[in-house]
């Protein structure tokens, strides 16, 4: 599967796991790497000593010849010392997330870093291009967690992004599957980012609650809120009743972040409380019924893939 992406970070299959908060650890993005992806550990939710500790361990999992790499939300306070670290830590993929490309992308790649960027319209994903990043990522309305205010699905924004740059293109967004990943590459992507049915894996550093509550939602029990905030997809549950009610009676942004308040995403996600948590989670989770291994997940979508992609479809 020799393609744009592949070459770009050296890697088997054009698959990367999403930097998702309270899932990507060491342990997921060691996992990732090891199947033939590129996996990335989530600094969003990692102290910057944490996030130094994280590293080393996925360094020494990692088999030879395989890398991995760092998500970085550049809105979050201690940017500047997440990333030194990576420099330090000489870390060769920074996807960043959440901010401007300028602020840190010739940093990085002063210090031989591939850098690639989360955009949700073709809008940014040309400014990516100006500002030299080396790939960008579209992410669709179908994913989890943060989500772009503009939410277009990701069927309609992987064309446009693509007509929009010339860059090397990751498509994000509701992918969890072969069938998923091979019709993203039809659109014109080069790679997909896979979130959700990554962060449903044994590897993932989420509790075990939020996962199996995960595995039983079905269509339409995951709702985009917080609009007022950063608009974050979360699956149907007491939180999500309380920000909709709040939302319905036309409550203010400062209201919505007195609801929301802090660690809410650790206290659902990680430590698995299910009626007080925010719980992230794409709407890909209809389609996902078992909690299985980092390799299974990749065999089956690789397998899928390939078979999808010979199949003689006739009209």
């Amino acid at each position: 599967m020799s393609n744009r992406i592949c070459q770009l970070f050296g890697i088997k299959y054009p698959v990367i796991s999403g930097g998702m908060v309270w899932c990507s650890g060491w342990r997921l993005a060691s996992a990732v790497s090891n199947a033939g992806g590129l996996g990335l550990i989530g600094a969003g939710s990692l102290h910057p000593d944490a996030l130094r500790e994280h590293i080393q361990k996925c360094k020494a999992a990692l088999a030879e010849g395989c890398v991995f790499g760092v998500n970085v939300p550049l809105m979050y306070p201690n940017v500047e010392d997440i990333m030194n670290i990576l420099v330090e830590e000489e870390v060769k993929v920074v996807f960043t997330s959440a901010g401007n490309p300028k602020a840190w992308t010739s940093f990085l790649q002063k210090h031989g870093v591939l850098v690639a960027h989360v955009v949700s319209s073709s809008k940014f994903a040309a400014k990516c291009e100006a500002a030299g990043v080396d790939a960008v990522v579209a992410e669709g309305f179908e994913a989890g967690g943060h989500n772009g205010r503009e939410e277009t699905t990701t069927l309609c924004l992987i064309p446009a992004v693509r007509k929009a740059t010339s860059l090397p293109l990751l498509a994000a967004g509701g992918i969890a599957s072969g069938a998923s990943m091979l019709a993203a590459m039809t659109l014109g992507a080069d790679g997909v980012q896979v979130g959700t049915r990554f962060a449903l894996t044994e590897e993932s550093s989420c509790s075990a609650a939020f996962k199996e509550m995960c595995i039983q939602a079905g269509e339409g029990d995951t709702k985009l809120l917080l609009k007022k905030l950063a608009p974050t997809r979360m699956v149907v549950g007491s939180f999500t009743t309380q920000v909709e009610e709040a939302e319905n009676r036309g409550a203010s942004a400062e209201e919505l972040k007195e609801l929301l308040g802090k660690g809410r995403a650790k206290l659902g996600m990680f430590e698995g409380n299910l009626t007080e948590g925010q719980l992230e989670i794409g709407q890909a989770s209809a389609y996902i019924s078992e909690i299985k291994p980092v390799a299974a997940v990749m065999e089956e979508m690789i397998t899928e893939y390939k078979a999808r992609l010979a199949a003689n479809y006739s009209f």
